[in-house]
């Protein structure tokens, strides 16, 4: 209440000072007004005096034209006497001259007199109709203020509780200005980060890709469709060019605004986005408060934020089909790598298949050829030989069953403490003839040191045992922005018994070696505390990097000579 009727107070004052500003402009606007009317009646009163001046001249002068014109006839009798006559002819000329002089003086002043007079009339009216009407307006203004607030003191008993909503109301408006301002002074930080995958979720159930872009594409359309249609914005002035100025001006601020941080939308600043454009809103409509109240409609802020969801939408199943793509080209290099190994080691077990028949021919000639001595010695080693064929054929058949058998492939569990640290561990597959290869390959240079393998699990359906594992552990997910990064933080034993609940017959190795990381520890700990063994350590890597650029000399010039 003491809130209220501060800002009541307030209001009064203000509206009696710009009334008083108002009614001081129309006191100096009316002061004008009767200089003007004074130096106008000053300018007539010269004009009139200056005619009754002329009228006197041009009397004076026709008297004399008369009286010379009755000498003249009085003399009229002398007129044989030159001298007379030229005299008085002199004399009638010099009246005419005089009179005409006088005439074109009194003209040319009168002509003068009026357009000055006329300029002078024509600009004061101009002016004090001009400025007569702004005193006006302001004073209709703060006469329309003044009697609304007075109105509203009188029913103020009446509407404790209507007023107390629009106070809180008011309170809101301001503290969400203050917001707006605060953020764009400060910046927006993590403050209002929104995980984008909870998006995705309600997405998923209803929406594909295409729909998403089709939905994006229709609050865009609406968005303009409420622009168009002036449904963005409204505001108190009741003229209709005054108030189509003040809407245009908080929309266009507005739109220029929210175009600007669309352009930024990608798929995890939705939250922070989100709040911009509120806070666009909210100081949008605090500047446009000074044009009557000009402010951006609620529904309109709704259409362009819903514009903003989609639009994160969007970007999210683009990010999500690429990343399906990199899968794909991944999924399909490794299973190109696969084959051309099965491939191989066909045709290696081929060739060793076709080298021990070969000795196992000869073995055999010769026993028809031995002693008895040496048939033993041959008989021994020709089941040598049949041992080794059934285990090349065995591997044979084995890499012809897995390059049959698509989904045929390995599980494995690895961890790198030294890149991730304690208790993070990578569950994947591969479909490789060996596996470590896979496993080397993942520890090249992207990664400081080398994974440690702790299970290596044979499945004909490895695809479904990774999904499995995925799956049990979701919640332990490293990344829980992008699900298809297969690093879990967990403990190896429950990696473990969940393995083993499953019927599978796995060796474990439950401790990570970690030995180039540890090793890395105890380097660093000694090149420390030791100078000497520093400057040692030291002298031995820059060898190693000279060495290392030699041997890359060497396969580069050896690949220019190649033919």
């Amino acid at each position: 209440m003491t809130l209220t009727a501060v800002a009541l107070a307030i209001a009064v004052v203000m509206l009696l000072w710009r009334y008083g500003v108002v009614s001081k402009a129309l006191r100096k606007i009316r002061t004008e007004s009767d200089d003007l009317l004074s130096r106008f009646n000053a300018l007539r009163a010269a004009k009139d005096e200056n005619d009754n001046r002329n009228s006197r001249d041009i009397s004076t002068l026709e008297d004399r034209l008369a009286a010379s014109e009755a000498d003249r006839e009085s003399l009229s009798r002398f007129v044989d006497i030159r001298d007379t006559a030229n005299e008085a002819e002199r004399i009638r000329n010099e009246a005419a001259e005089v009179l005409a002089s006088a005439q074109a003086s009194a003209a040319e002043a009168l002509a003068a007199a009026q357009e000055e007079a006329s300029r002078l009339i024509s600009d004061a009216q101009v002016d004090t109709k001009q400025k007569r009407g702004e005193a006006e307006q302001m004073v209709s203004r703060a006469s329309l203020q003044a009697a609304k607030v007075i109105e509203d003191a009188r029913k103020r008993a009446e509407e404790i509780g209507g007023d107390a909503l629009r106070a809180l109301e008011n309170a809101d408006r301001l503290t969400a200005t203050v917001a707006a301002m605060k953020n764009v002074v400060d910046g927006y930080g993590e403050s209002y980060m929104v995980p984008s995958h909870s998006l995705l979720d309600d997405l998923a159930e209803t929406y594909s890709h295409t729909e998403a872009g089709k939905q994006l594409k229709l609050v865009r359309d609406y968005s303009k469709l409420m622009t168009t249609q002036k449904r963005a914005a409204d505001c108190d002035y009741v003229e209709k060019q005054r108030r189509d100025t003040a809407i245009r001006f908080v929309v266009d601020a507005f739109n220029g605004k929210v175009d600007s941080i669309l352009s930024r939308a990608k798929v995890d600043n939705f939250g922070t986005l989100q709040q911009e454009i509120k806070d666009a809103a909210a100081l949008v409509n605090h500047n446009g408060a000074a044009f009557r109240n000009a402010r951006i409609l609620k529904e309109y802020l709704d259409a362009r934020i819903e514009e903003l969801v989609w639009a994160v939408r969007t970007h999210e199943l683009r990010e999500r089909e690429k990343e399906e793509q990199r899968q794909i080209r991944e999924q399909m290099r490794e299973e190109e790598k696969a084959r051309r190994e099965y491939e191989r080691a066909m045709r290696d077990a081929a060739k060793e298949e076709e080298s021990i028949r070969r000795a196992m021919e000869k073995a055999q000639g010769q026993i028809a050829r031995a002693t008895e001595e040496q048939k033993a010695q041959f008989e021994a080693q020709l089941a040598e030989l049949a041992e080794k064929l059934r285990q090349v054929e065995e591997k044979n058949q084995r890499a012809l069953s897995m390059a049959q058998q698509t989904k045929a492939g390995h599980v494995y569990i690895i961890s790198n403490v030294g890149s991730f640290g304690e208790h993070v561990y990578k569950v994947g597959l591969t479909r490789r003839l060996e596996p470590m290869d896979r496993v080397r390959e993942l520890g090249d240079a992207s990664v400081p040191f080398a994974f440690d393998v702790h299970a290596m699990i044979w499945s004909e359906n490895a695809p479904d045992l990774e999904k499995t594992l995925h799956r049990k552990f979701v919640e332990a997910q490293v990344n829980k922005v992008n699900p298809r990064k297969e690093f879990f933080r967990v403990g190896l034993a429950d990696l473990r018994a969940t393995v083993e609940d499953m019927g599978l017959n796995v060796t474990w190795t439950m401790a990570a070696t970690a030995a180039e990381y540890r090793e890395s520890l105890a380097i660093g700990r000694q090149i420390e505390s030791d100078p000497e063994l520093r400057n040692k350590w030291f002298r031995q890597q820059i060898a190693y990097e000279a060495a290392l650029g030699d041997e890359e000399d060497v396969v580069v010039e050896a690949q220019a000579v190649a033919p």
